[in-house]
């Protein structure tokens, strides 16, 4: 029979897995001088994002990572440290960490993975919160696809426009003239 310490880091470590596997995206912060009233603040604002702030002891994290072929990220995890888990919208994550981090000095970034692949250092994640939000590109995206249509639409109204102005100097023209 396994000790209860035993079943509970094996759990732990399945928690984590079944975790990235359903995550976009995840980010490892950390938190050392952080209070704790900050930090449940961080936790509402992270699940209003549909983001969750998951902490655990490093020896745990370092060997689901290490089991999930992500060794860089497990010498990413040392002290007290964090994982964010993303689920949605990894850039408004990142945007919402990097203000948090703003006003709390303490919280640092010390590494994230963007879909299972891509490792993320501490300069990609601040590069990726000051990017614009998906609707503001999506905005932009639709703006420069209408520009060459609404500049048809000018045109061609412009043409009208000098079309009716000309019949309306013809008709002054003949007014005068009668």
């Amino acid at each position: 029979m396994k000790k209860i310490g035993i079943i509970v880091r094996e759990a732990t470590e399945n928690r984590i897995k079944d975790r990235l596997a359903a995550t976009e995206a995840l980010f490892i912060v950390k938190f050392s001088g952080l209070s704790s009233p900050d930090i449940c603040g961080l936790r509402i604002t992270l699940k209003a994002s549909n983001a969750s702030m998951f902490i655990v002891k490093n020896s745990i994290a370092r060997r689901a990572f290490k089991e999930l072929g992500f060794e860089a990220l497990s010498v990413c995890v040392d002290g007290p440290s964090g994982i964010i888990f993303v689920k949605d919208d990894f850039a408004a994550v990142s945007k919402l960490l990097y203000n948090f981090a703003k006003d709390h000095e303490h919280l640092k970034f010390a590494a994230g993975l963007l879909n299972r692949e891509k490792l993320l250092t501490q300069k990609d994640i601040e590069i990726l919160a000051k990017l614009p939000s998906k609707d503001v590109l999506r905005g932009h995206v639709v703006c420069t696809l209408n520009a060459p249509i609404v500049g048809f639409v000018r045109v061609l109204s412009q043409s009208l426009r000098k079309f009716v102005y000309c019949i309306d100097q013809i008709k002054l023209k003949k007014e005068k003239l009668s």
